[in-house]
């Protein structure tokens, strides 16, 4: 098979195509340049790019580079700041892998003739009943299923994930004993376009104005204090927001950006027994019923029911009804559902 591989310049990627070719598939490594900017992390440096390059030369495969810096600043650098704008807490590694790391990847492949695309994503994907799934890698520790949840059936059924049967110590085993480059690299754990010298207060300051925000109580609506950058405030943030030390703890359990007014309270303030999903996508069909629910990449999924507002609306939103009260999900953060068995990613949207 004619497989297009997603060469990032890491371990997992390298790996991935390691495994491609010893199964006898015919190889072709692409790296993707997104972000063109000032990058000290995650996976859009030119250093990443000369790995990349460096490890297919070592797998003996052909290797190219496409520039889609163009697509990443409109469909992922330029969302992320209209999101602060709008008061949300934005997931662009979503982003990315929605509209770039496989949509245009698909594209690509579709012209240059390829059966099948494959990336190094900790996940796997299986089919039940002739229908397709994302399904949770191996390594629980390192699953990313719900980084690629937005995958439909016919990308799902030409997406190969050649490491989500692996756990990473595995990974690292197999790049050390091929002898690649990438084999002791770190993983990429932050946004590439937000440097870790000026963080996203810097990358945001100089690209939108910031507003300031009083801090009220949530009781009594007494003035506590004030924050510079209200679009920096997100839901359920304790610390820094312009509040003094050793009273009891307090968190951001409302944002009034028309209003410009942060309201800060007890903990409990945050429980909520439902949250609203807009812009859902199912793997194969809406959903009803009981689920286990994830709301950030590396968190726990809980239990419970949906209900689905109008099921033959493509992008409905989606009532999660918890089993148990539930701390308020940060509008503009992904929610991902699976099956009941906790395995299997049934859809997923961006919470309220």
């Amino acid at each position: 098979m004619k497989v297009l591989m997603a060469l990032s310049g890491g371990v997992d990627s390298s790996v991935a195509a390691a495994e491609l070719v010893r199964d006898g598939h015919e190889v072709v490594g692409i790296t993707m340049r997104l972000w063109g900017g000032e990058s000290d992390t995650g996976c859009c440096s030119v250093a990443d790019v000369d790995d990349a390059r460096r490890v297919a030369q070592q797998l003996d495969i052909d290797h190219l580079v496409f520039n889609f810096s163009d697509d990443f600043a409109n469909q992922v650098v330029e969302p992320y700041i209209q999101a602060h704008r709008d008061g949300l807490t934005p997931n662009p590694c979503i982003e990315c892998n929605r509209h770039l790391k496989f949509d245009r990847l698909s594209e690509r492949a579709d012209l240059l003739g390829f059966d099948a695309i494959a990336t190094g994503h900790h996940a796997r994907i299986v089919q039940r009943d002739g229908v397709w799934f994302v399904a949770r890698g191996h390594d629980s520790a390192k699953d990313q299923s719900y980084v690629v949840h937005m995958l439909p059936q016919r990308e799902l059924a030409r997406t190969l994930f050649p490491i989500g049967h692996l756990t990473k110590r595995e990974v690292r085993e197999r790049a050390m004993t091929l002898g690649l480059r990438t084999a002791a690299k770190p993983d990429s754990q932050d946004v590439c376009f937000i440097t870790d010298v000026g963080g996203r207060e810097t990358f945001l300051g100089s690209r939108i104005p910031f507003r300031r925000a009083e801090v009220v109580d949530a009781i009594d609506g007494k003035l506590l204090g004030d924050v510079d950058a209200l679009e920096l405030v997100t839901l359920g943030q304790r610390r820094g927001i312009g509040l003094p030390g050793g009273g009891p703890k307090r968190y951001v359990v409302d944002i009034d950006h028309h209003g410009a007014i942060v309201t800060v309270g007890d903990e409990s303030l945050l429980q909520t027994e439902t949250t609203l999903v807009r812009g859902v996508v199912w793997a194969h069909e809406p959903f009803v019923g009981r689920v286990s629910v994830q709301c950030s990449a590396h968190g726990v999924a809980d239990s419970a029911e949906l209900t689905c507002r109008d099921a033959n609306e493509v992008g409905a939103a989606v009532a999660v009804r918890w089993a148990e009260p539930k701390r308020r999900v940060a509008p503009g953060q992904s929610v991902v559902f699976y099956d009941d068995s906790n395995t299997y990613v049934l859809g997923g949207g961006i919470a309220c």
